[in-house]
């Protein structure tokens, strides 16, 4: 199909109708069957069938009728049926409907010849169009403003055709005696349009004659004035300085769709601070007052791109944007940290920080679904704020310590890399970050969280104090030694050939104080018998022994965790513990440990035994701590150190140089033209233009003045046609424009000889049409 489909409508092929069924129904005298029929008729047509029997009974027994839906069907039917021959000649049969469309637009009832104006806007025959112009013009005065704007668009539409301004030679001159009577908003927005897309010059001389009244006009009209002046400053930006105080003061406007187009506008075609700072505020308003999510996600697009080229207009908009996060829409939160996080500084860190406090301690009433992943967000944001600022760590780890036993994993584990990163960038932190990991290491339930805290209670507990603090937790959250009784594992085999599903029995134990005969306390153990069944947890064990319920379940990487953590505990006890039977004593409870893991894993008692390297790691762990060398000890008591510091440092270089590569950016070539603006006279320019004069001029000398071809777009746009050993290589630079593609297309003939009568054949797929075929031509090597 070559020609535009105008509408849509959907067809249920199911039940197709038939033409004779259509045509019996239109020659009867019932309307609603009418109605039926001619509904029909239209979705066939728009489905590809032809129906060329039924433009006579239509023509005969529903072009007389005074239904005004029967008339509107018939208006949509005219639209969608071939009124040209193949050769595009008009059909003689179509000179039948010129008279009634006459008649429709003398028709004393309004909305007939409403429609019927709208009708004649999808036209495009002007030996149809030509004998109703006087009917048109006619309309243009009418007293119903309906009219009148449907009347303005047809004659726009028939000025715009082929040969439409030897039809409507006076068209310019007659729209603007009605854009400068009318009152309807609505039509004086469809005038305006034609002088703008018709006669801009007529346009432009309206808008500066009626400046100061501009803020009174309607939205429709606004919207059009604002395009106008895109388009006028594109071809002629010397004369930008007068309309950007129009859009100035359609800041103002109530309508929100206005002062957004005010607010790109002014983006595109000023760099003046004035006006950089009005289009933020803007857009910062709309961004709290829209409830919107599709907006609210335009509005923060715009304020990204208003950061990439205005960084520092917009660092004073961080609080406006960061009001944002109050939307429960992760999308929203999501780009408004992305935004906000490239616009701290010195100077607004503290504020930041305080904002995405309170937002994190939001996320703890738990009334949203989805609070576990903005809660991570907040972390990785708050992650990033301390990074780059580490003076302000101190006011957030803590808060967010509080979230290591976080049920979303992924939050809990973000708040754990942070503490591990701050605890070595922050020396100063130290103490206090391992007492309260210490404090709170009961209450992490994930076992990536607990190998993450183990990690860096290992290799940061340096004090006495600290080291025996570190040991004591771990055993309190390994619970009473052993894991399982020896009754249990000999029983264990006989219960499981019995029923697979039988759970075996495992001890856990509980400390707690006991009266004895003569009335003093002593604390017991008591060992209470609980139902275990891997993979599931153990069933009524105490709330701090976190760590064997790991291990009961199977999971062994952690228990090999815990055993590398003991060890470095040890070692790092017999450097600041003078007494060396409770380093003796300790290292023998830390044995206890690790071959009790080691029991439990070969023990029968869970149905997943223990895998060869968490084995091996327990068992080297034991070794090391029976002999230990120098070494040995540096090893583990440095080196482990030492590689997560080259971490954090390859890590920080690596995210320098991508930095610098964002920045490394050409704005200019060598050979470009140098012009002098500064010998430009500046004699009666408002401030607004004297400030976007200084930076187009800062722009130029700095190298940051973005042209408007991108040579990187250009070259998105090339596509090859042959290959390069071809003998004839071609390629393509593709320009879409509304409907139509234009290639330009690059030959070069790479042989030693010269290529005669060399063509370009070009074939299209589906509804493309080639306009215009390459010649044949001589091609020189």
């Amino acid at each position: 199909m070559e020609k535009s489909c105008t509408f849509l409508v959907h067809f249920d092929k199911g039940s197709p109708a038939i033409a004779t069924e259509i045509k019996e129904a239109l020659e009867g005298s019932d309307v609603s069957a009418k109605i039926d029929a001619m509904k029909k008729a239209i979705s066939l047509l728009l489905n590809g069938e032809t129906l060329p029997q039924l433009f006579i009974t239509i023509v005969r027994y529903v072009l007389p009728s005074e239904d005004h839906t029967v008339q509107k069907l018939l208006l949509l039917y005219l639209e969608i049926i071939d009124k040209k021959d193949a050769k595009g000649t008009v059909l003689p049969e179509m000179i039948l409907i010129c008279q009634n469309l006459r008649n429709n637009l003398q028709h004393p009832n309004e909305y007939i010849r409403g429609v019927t104006l709208r009708f004649l806007c999808r036209l495009n025959e002007t030996e149809i169009i030509e004998p109703l112009i006087p009917s048109v013009l006619q309309n243009l005065e009418h007293r119903h403003p309906f009219i009148r704007r449907n009347a303005i668009s047809a004659v726009m539409t028939i000025y715009k055709l082929p040969h439409g301004e030897q039809l409507l030679v006076d068209a310019p001159e007659m729209i603007e005696k009605v854009l400068s009577i009318e009152l309807d908003q609505s039509a004086k927005r469809n005038a305006f349009l034609m002088l703008f897309n018709c006669d801009q010059d007529r346009a432009i001389n309206y808008l500066l004659t009626n400046v100061d009244k501009v803020s009174e006009w309607g939205e429709l009209l606004q919207m059009v004035v604002l395009e106008l002046i895109r388009k006028v400053c594109r071809t002629n930006r010397g004369e930008k300085g007068k309309y950007i105080k129009i859009i100035i003061s359609l800041l103002n406007s109530p309508s929100n769709a206005v002062i957004y187009e005010c607010a790109s506008t002014l983006v595109s075609l000023s760099s003046a601070p004035t006006a950089i700072r009005a289009a933020a505020s803007t857009y910062c308003q709309l961004l709290i007052s829209q409830s919107d999510n599709n907006v609210k996600l335009i509005v923060l697009d715009r304020l990204n791109e208003l950061k990439s080229s205005h960084r520092e207009i917009m660092v004073d908009r961080i609080m406006d944007v960061l009001r944002a996060l109050s939307s429960p829409n992760l999308d929203i939160q999501k780009k408004t940290l992305d935004i906000v996080l490239d616009l701290i500084t010195p100077r607004n860190i503290n504020e930041v920080v305080l904002m995405l406090k309170k937002e994190v301690m939001k996320t703890q009433n738990g009334e949203l679904e989805k609070n576990g992943e903005y809660r991570q967000m907040l972390i990785q944001a708050i992650h990033s704020c301390a990074i780059k600022f580490p003076e302000v760590a101190s006011t957030v780890v803590h808060l967010l310590m509080d979230f290591l036993g976080d049920s979303n994993v992924a939050s809990a584990i973000d708040v754990a890399i942070f503490v591990r990163e701050i605890i070595e960038t922050n020396p100063k932190l130290r103490v206090s970050i391992i007492t309260r990991l210490l404090d709170t290491f009961y209450q992490i339930r994930a076992a990536r969280v607990c190998s993450c805290a183990l990690w860096i209670i290992g290799e940061y507990c340096l004090s006495l104090s600290e080291v025996e603090s570190g040991i004591a937790t771990i055993k309190q959250c390994l619970g009473e030694l052993p894991f399982f009784s020896v009754s249990e594992e000999g029983e264990a085999p006989t219960d499981a050939s019995k029923n697979s599903q039988q759970p075996s029995s495992v001890t856990v134990s509980s400390r707690r104080p006991a009266i004895l005969s003569d009335g003093t306390y002593a604390t017991q153990s008591a060992a209470s018998e609980t139902s275990f069944s891997p993979p599931t947890n153990v069933q009524g064990s105490l709330v701090a022994v976190n760590l064997r319920s790991h291990l009961l379940t199977g999971d062994f990487f952690l228990g090999a965790v815990v055993a590398c953590t003991l060890t470095k505990l040890v070692l790092r006890l017999e450097e600041v513990q003078p007494s060396k039977v409770e380093v003796n004593k300790a290292s023998a409870q830390a044995l206890l440990i690790m071959v009790s893991m080691i029991q439990l894993g070969q023990s029968p008692v869970l149905s997943h035994p223990i895998d060869g390297d968490s084995y091996d790691r327990i068992l080297l762990c034991i070794r090391l701590l029976c002999s230990t060398g120098d070494e040995v000890r540096k090893i583990w008591l440095q080196s482990c150190r030492q590689s997560f510091v080259k971490m954090l440092s390859e890590k920080q270089l690596r995210e320098t140089e991508e930095l610098k590569a964002k920045a490394q950016v050409s704005y200019a070539q060598p050979d470009d033209l140098i012009d002098f603006y500064h010998l430009k006279s500046r004699k009666g320019m408002s401030q607004l233009e004297l400030e976007d004069e200084v930076q187009d001029d800062l722009k130029r000398a700095t190298g940051e003045f973005i042209k408007d071809g991108d040579d990187a777009n250009k070259l998105n746009r090339i596509l090859q046609l042959t290959g390069f050993s071809d003998p004839v290589y071609a390629e393509a630079y593709v320009t879409v424009h509304h409907y139509d593609i234009v290639l330009d297309v690059t030959v070069i003939n790479r042989t030693k000889d010269t290529l005669q009568n060399l063509c370009l054949e070009l074939a299209t797929m589906g509804d493309l049409k080639l306009v215009e075929r390459p010649q044949n031509y001589t091609l020189a090597p």
